[in-house]
């Protein structure tokens, strides 16, 4: 797999803000056939791994999860522990591709399927200490379009006023998320009732196994 970034990429900057968003990263057909084959092959976290703890209580993940990464790898977040599994042929690629674009080993991708609409990922920064802050968070976006929004903190805390930023992510498309951004500002991806199709997230994560074992 060989994805193109023949436009250059769209910049998205701000005040602690730090995007750099590819639209068409990957053709149609090579989209098509990842979705393809990430829909026929992936089976999803159950159980305890299939839980987020939210203000003190577990409750079901609005969405369906499985990580992959090298061996050993282990991502921490909201109170979950979550093992990285071993890498699917199509995910391997898709890591060493990225990596050589980008020129970071990244080691880790948290893979997240919205069914519909209804399906949603909560307001949340990934600043967790062992994620390597330089080498950013590279997020893949497959099948419908759903709206990406992010929001200061100091918004959030209602400290100021600044503007939020919605982008909407399209199929085959990368999106950098590079330092400081997730000191600064908290991402979500909001329910859309118009939103019937499926998408499959993927992002890719630079864990740091020293850090990793400290906790």
């Amino acid at each position: 797999m060989v994805g193109i970034m023949t436009a250059p990429a769209k910049l998205i900057q701000a005040e602690g803000l730090d995007l750099s968003y590819h639209h068409h990263f990957l053709t149609k057909k090579q989209a098509d056939e990842l979705f393809d084959t990430l829909e026929g092959e992936l089976e999803y976290f159950t159980g305890d791994l299939a839980k987020v703890k939210i203000f003190g209580k577990w409750r079901d993940i609005p969405r369906q999860q499985v990580a992959f990464g090298d061996p050993g790898m282990v991502y921490r977040f909201s109170s979950l522990s979550v093992p990285a599994l071993s890498w699917p042929p199509a995910l391997k690629d898709l890591r060493d591709e990225i990596s050589s674009v980008l020129e970071e080993d990244y080691n880790f991708v948290l893979v997240n399927r919205y069914r519909n609409g209804q399906d949603h990922m909560g307001e949340h920064r990934d600043d967790e200490g062992e994620l390597d802050e330089k080498a950013g968070i590279v997020s893949i976006s497959l099948g419908q379009v759903r709206d990406f929004v992010l929001r200061h903190r100091d918004v959030k805390f209602k400290k100021r006023r600044i503007d939020s930023v919605k982008l909407p992510l399209g199929h085959g498309s990368l999106l950098h998320m590079r330092a400081p951004t997730n000191t600064f500002w908290y991402h979500s991806l909001p329910p859309r009732k118009n939103a019937v199709g499926v998408r499959i997230n993927l992002t890719f994560r630079k864990v740091t196994p020293e850090k990793m074992s400290r906790k």
